[in-house]
């Protein structure tokens, strides 16, 4: 009995926990009256809205003896106990009816976000906009950059998956960029600076960077291999203990801007279109490194030698402006 007027304010799992306070009190009470047992009647009704009391009055509770009877002991019992249920009430709720109100608001308040998200989500489009004939997953609601609604294997089961995949996915893409520009450079300045500094160049005769495809990875030092991979490990440590610190984290937001070049906090539009272009960027930098090793290993020549164009523009302009002179 104790449990069940217990359960009035307190949660489930906590029943268990105030359950022996309330036993205890129970036998304190009927120890010290013999009609102990109407706090088990009235507790309820008591703690709830206290309706015994009207303008300073004792209202006997029905069913507990003669309504006319005036006995002082009955009296005394009764009033012993309310103190003891007021007690009771108040080791709970403080602030007494306030207690009550709280629940409501908070009620209507979970309501009304609901309702504000439902209707959210009924504005979101019920196809995907990459590929207009399948449906929208459904947890890719267009609140991050550069999303498109682009599933189709049904990887985000939850939120949760959804923002460890877009951390994945931005850590990925910021190194791909510098894979994209890095590649193409080691193989137009590689063979330069070695000769420089009389070392021998980590390219092939054929100008191929090292990679798996490629081979020669075995060329590079393993202490840079350790201080590159002290370093990511650092990089991530950090940004994992950002997102669980920080409120409101953005995935990939590890707060470095030396340059300042990131919009303010107030410029929201600024920030949109800044983060949408660096997934842009980042995708495909990590299609052109992947096209970079499938095309070398294919082809067996360097992406510089294979499409010079594109790296050594000003070379081939003076290479075609001389044949024409030349057949002139």
């Amino acid at each position: 009995m104790c449990l069940l007027s217990s359960s009035i304010f307190i949660k489930p799992q906590e029943a268990s926990l105030w359950s022996p306070l309330f036993l205890v009190l129970f036998l304190l009470y009927v120890i010290s009256s013999s009609h102990g047992f109407v706090i088990v009647g009235i507790t309820k009704t008591t703690l709830t809205r206290n309706p015994f009391r009207q303008q300073g009055t004792i209202v006997h509770h029905p069913g507990h003896g003669n309504s006319n009877s005036n006995s002082s002991s009955e009296r005394f019992s009764f009033i012993k106990t309310q103190r003891l249920a007021s007690t009771i009430k108040s080791s709970f709720s403080p602030n007494g009816n306030e207690s009550d109100n709280d629940d409501k608001e908070d009620v209507s308040t979970s309501t009304s976000a609901s309702t504000n998200k439902e209707q959210q989500e009924e504005k979101l489009p019920k196809y995907s906009q990459s590929i207009p004939f399948l449906a929208r997953p459904k947890h890719l609601k267009l609140e991050l950059a550069g999303d498109v609604g682009f599933d189709p294997l049904n990887f985000c089961q939850n939120r949760d998956l959804l923002m460890e995949y877009r951390e994945a996915e931005i850590k990925h893409s910021r190194l791909a960029m510098l894979a994209a520009v890095g590649w193409p450079m080691s193989e137009l300045y590689d063979v330069k600076i070695a000769n420089i500094l009389q070392k021998e160049p980590m390219v092939d005769a054929s100008d191929r960077v090292p990679s798996l495809f490629n081979g020669g990875m075995e060329k590079i030092h393993p202490v840079w291999w350790g201080f590159c991979l002290g370093l990511t490990a650092a990089i991530d440590l950090y940004g994992v203990n950002r997102a669980r610190t920080m409120e409101g984290y953005t995935p990939g937001d590890l707060g470095w801007d030396p340059l300042n070049l990131y919009p303010t906090q107030e410029n929201k539009e600024g920030r949109s279109k800044m983060q949408l272009a660096e997934i842009k960027h980042g995708r495909l930098a990590m299609v052109a490194v992947t096209a970079y090793s499938v095309q070398e290993y294919v082809t067996g020549v360097g992406i510089v030698d294979e499409t010079p164009l594109f790296f050594k523009p000003v070379e081939v302009l003076e290479e075609v402006l001389e044949k024409v002179v030349e057949s002139s």
